[in-house]
């Protein structure tokens, strides 16, 4: 089988050894989103909800590009440095996802890249 990288201008260049997106197939491994803004690859500013919608937001884009959109993700999981922020995860998918939700993971971890409070990767069927 083969891979085909995807990537899009309107998400964070990827800061590493990784593509922003892997096709295999009919599925999209979408790599770990940080709330970056993918102009000035800064973290945003605001609280963490702010930081939250940005996350999906650097999905929604890598997602597009694929062909897809964020109800396309049958999977997803989501990295927190801190799991009292739970339900604020759980309030901000409700503003990008519809039912049925994706099959979800939370995380929680010691540490991000960049000194982030929250991380979300996917997988995409197409």
């Amino acid at each position: 089988m083969s891979k085909e990288a995807i990537s899009s201008s309107n998400a964070p260049a990827a800061i590493g050894t990784y593509s922003q997106a892997i096709r295999a197939g009919d599925l999209v491994f979408l790599s770990g989103q940080i709330p970056l803004d993918p102009i000035t690859m800064n973290v945003v500013d605001g609280d963490f909800e702010a930081r939250a919608r940005q996350v999906f937001e650097n999905l929604t884009a890598v997602a597009e590009a694929a062909g897809g959109s964020l109800q396309n993700i049958v999977k997803l999981t989501i990295f927190l440095t801190d799991l009292d922020n739970f339900a604020t995860v759980n309030s901000v998918m409700e503003l990008y996802f519809e039912q049925p939700y994706p099959a979800r993971a939370a995380v929680g971890v010691a540490s991000l890249p960049k000194g982030v409070d929250v991380e979300a990767d996917a997988i995409l069927a197409l």
